[in-house]
């Protein structure tokens, strides 16, 4: 019976010791990149580049769409 005890209460105790803070989503690829970007970094100068020719395309492809669905 005593063991019983000890099994019930440690099974409670457990879980109520367990972290409830959740750890923060991890950032997307187009985060990290404009972090870079925005550092002093060697070659940020290229990533932000990339960003604006990455933006620039997909408002061409946006752009592209919408014209072809009216």
């Amino acid at each position: 019976m005593r063991n019983l005890l000890i099994l019930v209460v440690l099974s409670t105790l457990v879980p109520a010791c367990r972290r409830t803070d959740s750890a923060p989503p991890p950032a997307t690829e187009r985060e990290r990149d404009s972090l870079i970007g925005a550092s002093q970094l060697p070659g940020a100068q290229g990533v932000r580049g990339a960003l604006r020719a990455s933006d620039s395309a997909e408002s061409r492809r946006t752009r592209e769409d919408t014209s072809g669905q009216e």
